[in-house]
This record gives structure tokens, sequence and C-alpha cells, in this order.
């Protein structure tokens, strides 16, 4: 299999018709078309069913996208090897991670690392988690900061704290005034509270829906956004509610005198905070050398908001 028809291939896969992935790939239409017919008269059989939009894979084209991944990420890892003997100090890292991990996390990393390795360059991708955790196993980026759960076998879990879902409201609204701060509580205790939703693609948003469903409970809703920053900070200020990491509400010690939280029983799976990668991912030196310096940065942050919060 070429590379480089190979890489057209999933262009096209992920662009979702010809036209778009000719102009993703700077080439022309026609030559696109071209190449696609050439390897769909090698291999006998036609690759994309045309017909539908945006275009899919037939079986058989299935096959030919499951080989050409494989192929790419050999060819990839092949690649980094050679460059890290070359020149260990230069390179791209692609980072996923959430707007609100970046804001504690980047601050701490980016200097200390960009001061070791000046040549390596940093491609911030800014999900949720849950599209986060989808883009590092598809292959677009090689390490991922994500709050979740190990539960994919092709992915290497690197933990770095534990993290707890809680309830968070102001000390004004209507449960904090009928439930003591800091009481376990059963998602059912808040169904007639107002909400605020963090968007899909973020984990919270995942397993605060899984609660909504196992309790068959449909609260008020008073916005959704994409930032845990505006929900807690608003959460308080119209004596709402929102489900947030712990750590997360820690950031901002300022607002803990006006706020209120509760533990949340029941989550099936509970969050941690992981560096992850795909296990089949070779890492250069500055790879590893990042998520070692991420990991001590990110605890010994925890450590000293841990030491302030009890002063």
């Amino acid at each position: 299999m070429n590379i480089k028809h190979a890489h057209y291939m999933l262009t096209v896969l992920q662009e979702g018709s010809i036209t778009a992935a000719a102009k993703k790939l700077y080439i022309s239409q026609p030559s696109l078309s071209q190449m696609i017919k050439l390897v769909e008269t090698n291999l006998g059989t036609p690759i994309f069913n045309r017909s539908t939009d945006p275009i899919t894979l037939t079986y058989a084209g299935q096959k030919y996208i499951e080989a050409a991944k494989q192929i790419l990420t050999i060819n990839n890892n092949l690649q980094k090897e050679i460059d890290e003997i070359n020149h260990e100090d230069h390179g791209t890292i692609r980072l996923g991670i959430p707007v609100q991990r970046a804001m504690q996390v980047l601050p701490l990393i980016v200097p200390p690392f960009k001061q070791k390795y000046p040549f390596v360059d940093l491609d911030i991708q800014e999900h949720g988690s849950a599209t986060t955790e989808s883009l590092v196993l598809e292959g677009s980026i090689d390490l991922a900061c994500l709050n979740t759960y190990p539960k994919h076998e092709e992915l290497e879990y690197i933990f770095v704290e534990p993290e707890e879902l809680v309830l968070l409201t102001s000390k004004n609204s209507s449960i904090a005034k009928r439930i003591p701060a800091g009481t376990p509580i059963d998602i059912s205790e808040a169904k007639d509270e107002t909400f605020i939703n963090i968007k899909t693609g973020h984990s919270v948003r995942n397993t605060q829906d899984r609660l909504f469903v196992q309790k068959d409970i449909q609260p008020k809703i008073l916005f959704e956004t994409i930032s845990i920053e505006v929900a807690k900070r608003t959460a308080i200020a119209c004596d709402a509610v929102m489900i947030c990491p712990e750590n997360y509400i820690d950031m901002s010690p300022e607002l803990l005198p006006n706020c209120v939280t509760y533990p949340i029983k029941g989550i099936e799976n509970n969050r941690n905070f992981y560096i992850c990668h795909r296990k089949d991912r070779y890492l250069t030196k500055y790879m590893r050398d990042f998520i070692t310096m991420l990991t001590e940065a990110e605890q010994t942050f925890t450590r000293s908001q841990e030491k302030l919060l009890k002063n």
C-alpha cells in the first residue's frame, strides 16, 4: 500500500467528500479522483460508496482503511524513531486537553518544558475529555489530558491524580437550605433545581446524562456552556446547580465562601485525571519528559492548593 495513497484515502473519509478532501490536500479534485480510481482498480473493488453524503465505505473499503491506519501508524512511529536518533530536541507534540485543565496545567508546564526543549512545538487542541479521548484513539493527537476512567484497551492510562464529581451550588439555593454542605446525595435530591449543563463532548456531561436516565429525572436547564469556569461562576450567581469536578472548584478559592458542594452517590465509574496515549504510539524522549514534567507539576499544584485551603 502506498503511504501517500493511504493518507489521501483517509482524508477523503474524514472530510466526507472528494471535493473537501482535495481542498484540504491542496490538490485538484480530478487528480484525487484519478488516484482513488487507480487504487480501486488495483484492488479490484470500490472503496467508497459515492452515492451517500457524506461519502461512506464499502465493506472492502473498511478493510482497506483499517490497514491504512495501521500502516500510517507504523510509518509515523518509524519516522519519530529516526527523528529522535537524529534530532532528540526537535519535533512537535500534539496535545489534547480540556480548556479548564489547560488553564491550570499549561502555565506550570510550558515554561520549564520550552526551556529544556526550545525546538519542540506544542500543538494544543482544546476539547472536552470525551472528544479528546476520541481524537487520541484515532491517532489525531499524541498525548491527551483526560478526566475519565480506563475503558479502552488501545490506550495507555498514566494516572496523575484522583478526581471526584460533586454537585456545586450557592449557599442560597433551595437544596443548600435543605441539606447540610458536604452530605453525599443522590442526584434525585436536585431534581427540582435549575441546572447549568456542560455541553456534549465533556465527560462530565456524559456522567450527568447517565445519572438523569438512571433516576428518570428531567430538571430545568438554565443554559449550556463549553466552559466549566463559566458554569460554576454562573451557578453560584444564579442559585443554580451543576455537576463539577471538585478540584476545578479548588482552582477558584475566591468562590468557596459563596458555594457549597455535595458528593454524588451512584456514579458507576469514578473518574481520575490521566495522561493518555495509544499503546502503539512511539513516544519520543521529549514526549516522555513532557509526561513526567506535567505529572510532577500537577501533583505539586494539588498539594499546594490543599495546603492553602487548610490554612
